[in-house]
């Protein structure tokens, strides 16, 4: 077994679409139940009452996901012709598994050798089918990563704690993506007032738990914003006091990395160490800045400084011009900061004071405000769309390499 397929047990599946039939209550309720599995966190599960001919007639109007689990009272040449039927409506790419009646180990070779990805034998297990579909996904897909976008302010006020936030909300709420927001602030983070809650830790906390691999007590320092959105809940560190070494914050990020689809991440009150670890880590920086002289003169030595850390390039940069109208006599122009900066911004936000005030009390307010979710849906959608690389399927976007696939194989194997 290689080691992808041993680490299926402790990490984040690739974003998957996974159809199981079956006709036995048994295995569609142990089914449905791995949906509240963190590893299954991007796989759209979908369980079916049927057979291969539900199958059939499903798949005939829609293309079939990167796996298909169906279960059989009986396998006998009719069953493998209906399979044969199915592989024809599927990609090259599409995996099998079959569950069956029987404990055969020349049924089990004859399947396998046909292109089938396994043979299960009921009455199956729940255990027993997060682990099969879990490997089966790894083979197919790889392993695949999370997305890590981090958030900067060009200075003090411009409101990059407020657009982060924000912005896990549109993950979570408007893309349905399962998504952790962070910081990196200490006691300076600002994460507790707007989302309603008490900080239940400090950073030096946090490296503890992580350092134990007490996922327990790391799991009480979260704080559950819907279905979708976890929210580390620190800032109970002392203001005056250093938080810790970005070694120590770098295990902590291991950790979610492997559990959390979207992790984003604020760095407007880090440390210095800190903010170039996520600099240097994250899969897209989001920089905000208003439209005046001070704040675009720091943005354009902010985003010198970063492009130097990654290596020369400013493809996975964003930059947000937020405020925009608070003072129109003193501010530059799209067009002059674009020059200035050598960057064009991705998004131009209106001063919305109201708005944003009301932020500060409570957060779930900008998607319940007509004018924060025009917001939202308008203006930083496209670029959060961008910045966690969803596909216009839903999914995060994969660039691992795809694996052969079986199921698709299978007429091919058969003749």
């Amino acid at each position: 077994m290689s080691e992808a397929e041993n680490q299926a047990t402790d990490i984040l599946l690739p974003a998957a679409g996974v159809a199981v039939f079956s006709r036995d209550p048994e295995t569609l309720r142990n089914s449905a139940e791995i949906r509240s599995d963190w590893r299954f966190a991007r796989v759209a599960l979908d369980v079916t009452e049927g057979d291969v001919e539900t199958a059939i007639r499903i798949f005939s109007d829609r293309e079939a996901p990167a796996l298909i689990m169906i279960q059989t009272e009986t396998i006998d040449e009719a069953f493998l012709g209906r399979l044969e039927t199915l592989s024809g409506l599927c990609s090259q790419d599409t995996a099998a598994v079959i569950i069956g009646p029987v404990n055969d180990v020349y049924l089990y070779r004859s399947l396998i050798e046909m292109g089938v990805s396994d043979y299960l034998v009921r009455p199956v297990m729940k255990n027993v089918i997060s682990e099969v579909i879990a490997k089966t996904l790894i083979v197919r897909l790889g392993v695949s990563g999370s997305r890590l976008v981090a958030f900067l302010g060009s200075k003090g006020g411009v409101g990059a704690s407020s657009i982060a936030q924000i912005m896990a909300l549109g993950v979570s709420e408007l893309m349905g993506q399962k998504s952790v927001l962070i910081d990196s602030s200490g006691g300076w983070s600002s994460l507790s007032v707007g989302m309603g809650f008490d900080p239940a830790g400090t950073l030096r906390e946090i490296s503890r738990a992580v350092d134990k691999k007490d996922e327990a007590g790391l799991k009480r320092m979260f704080i559950e914003q819907g279905e979708r959105l976890s929210v580390m809940a620190g800032g109970g560190d002392a203001l005056l006091d250093s938080t810790i070494a970005p070694d120590q914050y770098e295990r902590f990020l291991d950790m979610l990395m492997v559990k959390a689809p979207v992790v984003l991440a604020d760095l407007s009150a880090s440390e210095p160490g800190l903010r170039k670890l996520l600099i240097s880590r994250a899969n897209h920086i989001v920089l905000v800045s208003t439209p005046t002289l001070t704040s675009l003169r720091f943005a354009r030595s902010l985003i010198k400084e970063i492009s130097d850390l990654r290596g020369g390039g400013k493809e996975e940069l964003s930059l947000i011009i937020n405020k925009a109208g608070q003072a129109k006599a003193y501010e530059v122009t799209s067009y002059e900061i674009q020059k200035a900066v050598e960057l064009a911004p991705s998004a131009n936000v209106p001063y919305l004071p109201a708005l944003f005030m009301g932020n500060e009390s409570n957060l779930h307010q900008v998607l319940q405000d007509r004018e924060g979710l025009e917001l939202l849906k308008a203006t930083l959608l496209p670029v959060i769309r961008r910045t966690v690389a969803v596909d216009s399927d839903g999914y995060l976007d994969d660039k691992s390499d795809k694996k052969s696939g079986l199921l698709g194989s299978f007429l091919t194997k058969k003749k």
